[in-house]
């Protein structure tokens, strides 16, 4: 069986916070109960830890390897755990990836140097990071595509490269730029067939979920029932439901995403978990913030407004 066709993530995987205690550290029995309630879901199909959501950055080695434990524990291993790698040099991403594959990952996320954010990539330094990662771990991975604004973006050129690579089986692409996303989504499906593409555009999910095998968001966290039922109705072309769907979510996309900083959906995503009664608290670790005064009434109301009020699966109406 060739890489791309071990795991499955054709649905949805959320990209699960990381809890704290009130204290900051690690809250165990949290994750526990966060995996297991999104375990629960048939159409989760994997979860991706100590990403953006999970504040995986913000975390040391022990603490990453801890969590990817306590999150493979949370299913009994029925939904394979992914781990973000995100270090910055190639050499430390792959000792990175090889710590993830120990504690129980069963692929990786791979994010580009975080350098490339300000200064670009040289040509050829994306595909070398893949290969090597995957050459030293054995660890199969998920090609990651930032935002068109970043300079970290892959031109389709590379991402081509990348996709044919033996190691990588999906890409997680959050290009956000609609243009590139209509153009380049076809050629790289009709060129890599096996690859399965997932959106991450947790603010503009209606327009890519015609288009995917699937979505990776940390969106996930707190709609995955909703979600599910839009990953569906994009597979079968109903744009009725899948936009009965959207609208019916738009409170909550506005009151966790349209925010000041992508970052601060982090914290709104804990404040959703909340309302749905997963987690006791928002604890974060800096650099992010508490949110405003005000915020987490703003982001139950519209959780509430969804249907999306407890740990109970909401009733799916178009």
């Amino acid at each position: 069986m060739s890489t791309k066709n071990k795991l499955d993530l054709r649905g949805l995987v959320p990209a699960p916070v990381t809890p704290f205690t009130r204290d900051g550290a690690i809250d165990h029995a949290a994750i526990k109960r966060l995996g297991s309630w999104l375990g629960s879901f048939k159409g989760v199909k994997g979860l991706v830890v100590l990403g953006h959501a999970g504040e995986g950055t913000f975390l040391t080695a022990d603490e990453q390897a801890s969590v990817i434990e306590s999150f493979v524990a949370s299913t009994d291993g029925r939904v394979p755990v992914i781990a973000g790698i995100t270090l910055e040099g190639t050499g430390v991403a792959a000792a990175e990836a090889k710590r993830a594959v120990k504690a129980g990952a069963k692929a990786g996320l791979l994010y580009p140097s975080h350098g490339w954010l300000r200064f670009g990539y040289q040509k050829g330094a994306p595909q070398d990071r893949y290969k090597a990662v995957y050459e030293e771990s054995g660890l199969p991975l998920i090609l990651f595509q930032y935002p068109d604004a970043t300079k970290a973006t892959y031109n389709l050129d590379t991402l081509m490269e990348i996709a044919a690579q033996p190691g990588v089986f999906a890409m997680k692409n959050g290009v956000r730029n609609m243009r590139r996303w209509d153009t380049e989504i076809p050629v790289i499906r009709k060129a890599h067939p096996d690859l399965q593409v997932l959106t991450c555009h947790d603010e503009y999910l209606l327009h890519t979920m015609f288009d995917v095998d699937g979505a990776l968001v940390g969106y996930g966290n707190i709609a995955p029932e909703l979600l599910i039922a839009l990953i569906e109705a994009g597979k079968a072309q109903d744009y009725a439901k899948a936009r009965a769907l959207h609208d019916r979510l738009l409170p909550v996309t506005k009151a966790v995403y349209h925010r000041g900083s992508h970052m601060e959906g982090t914290v709104a995503l804990k404040h959703a978990l909340v309302t749905r009664g997963i987690l006791e608290h928002a604890t974060v670790r800096t650099p992010l913030l508490p949110l405003p005064a005000g915020a987490d009434v703003e982001i139950a109301d519209a959780m509430k407004s969804a249907g999306l009020v407890s740990d109970q699966p909401a009733a799916i109406a178009a």
